[in-house]
């Protein structure tokens, strides 16, 4: 195998893929991206099992052929060398020659028929989505969904539905729920789980060139295709949670707040609290404003944040961290804040509308 390519694409490509390779594997080619080089073009895949980016570039090639390179290795050779174009050749014992400008790397591959096959998705449900509008519905929501650490698998994942013209993104772990809706273009019906972290990648994808990213719906798996990138992961099976039962249908209070009033109140609050303890933010609230309190060991902090509410003078504690990764996500100027009491959840929502609802459950106060 022999071809010359341009550095600063293949090391671009590189540095994506080497996202989804495998880590802490005792498959050594998992951890590796296989590299296939054919008449016009060089062929890049990273496959961990259980996602896989593909990605071809323009490559000169003297030689055809393939081989599965260390995808850490690579990435930090290609990143160092200064030359314009790089030339990778590799022989029938897996020795590769990598050289760029002045500099020379000989290093060991790895056999490519030992690396797994990509699956491909059955041309099942394909549709269209706008780059931005995907990007920003899931930056909304995937905060909200579980660590995998101890957690359901369902709730790893953000559910996506469409219907009616609609498009509908929700993330819970249990203690938070969030749901981001918009008017898509999209004439099918469709419900889906797919790995936060897999979506997670593919936004990262998107920049603000992208202007749709096709999406191919299996019974088993998904695709994104992005900016050239074709991304593949598995659908996470089984029923995703009954979230609408968890939202009350009435509430006994209310404010209406500025948002970004708000994130710099609790920001300026929660100074005191140590990512290595839950302290509650302790939020009493009256008929002319809410005082925020929080108290930890290494002093106290007390703010008072005008505003009007709707209904009986009550005290709630919140998660800080919950409470401002809500906020964060919100791009209105004002939103409704509505509560039941001290024991329910907390429900955000748009002053008008329902593009996005947020609950956070509340903490005890002691």
């Amino acid at each position: 195998m022999i071809f010359s390519v341009e550095r600063a694409a293949l090391l671009e490509a590189v540095s994506r893929l080497q996202k989804v390779v495998g880590s802490k594997t005792s498959m050594p080619v998992l951890e590796g991206i296989l590299i296939s080089a054919e008449q016009g073009k060089v062929t890049l895949i990273s496959y961990n099992l259980e996602m896989g980016m593909k990605k071809e570039i323009y490559a000169k090639c003297d030689e055809t052929g393939d081989i599965v390179l260390n995808a850490r290795l690579l990435a930090d050779i290609l990143r160092r060398m200064n030359g314009l174009q790089v030339e990778i050749s590799a022989d029938s014992k897996l020795n590769c020659n990598i050289k760029s400008g002045e500099a020379t790397f000989d290093i060991m591959g790895m056999a490519a028929t030992d690396f797994p096959e990509m699956p491909s998705v059955n041309d099942n449900n394909r549709i269209s989505v706008e780059g931005k509008l995907l990007s920003d519905m899931v930056k909304g929501t995937i905060f909200a969904a579980a660590q995998a650490e101890g957690a359901r698998p369902i709730l790893t994942g953000l559910n996506i539905s469409v219907s009616g013209g609609e498009m509908q993104l929700v993330g819970i772990d249990g203690y938070r729920l969030a749901i981001r809706k918009q008017k898509a273009n999209i004439d099918r019906e469709l419900s889906f789980t797919v790995s936060a972290r897999a979506i997670g990648e593919v936004v990262k994808l998107i920049d603000e060139q992208t202007e749709n990213i096709d999406i191919n719906v299996g019974e088993r798996l998904i695709s994104f295709n992005v900016e050239g990138y074709l991304f593949i992961s598995r659908l996470l099976e089984g029923e995703f949670v009954n979230y609408r039962k968890t939202i009350p249908e009435g509430y006994k209070q209310t404010v209406t707040v500025n948002t970004r009033d708000l994130i710099n109140t609790i920001e300026r609050v929660s100074l005191l609290i140590s990512e290595s303890f839950s302290t509650p933010v302790r939020c009493y609230f009256n008929e002319l404003n809410v005082v925020f309190t929080c108290a930890t060991s290494m002093g106290r902090a007390t703010e008072t944040f005008n505003t009007k509410l709707e209904g009986e003078s009550f005290e709630i504690g919140l998660n800080s961290r919950y409470l401002l990764e809500a906020l964060r996500a919100i791009d209105h100027e004002n939103i409704k804040i509505l509560f039941n009491g001290p024991n329910a959840g907390v429900i955000i929502s748009p002053v008008e509308g329902d593009d996005f609802t947020y609950m956070i459950m509340p903490m005890r106060l002691k």
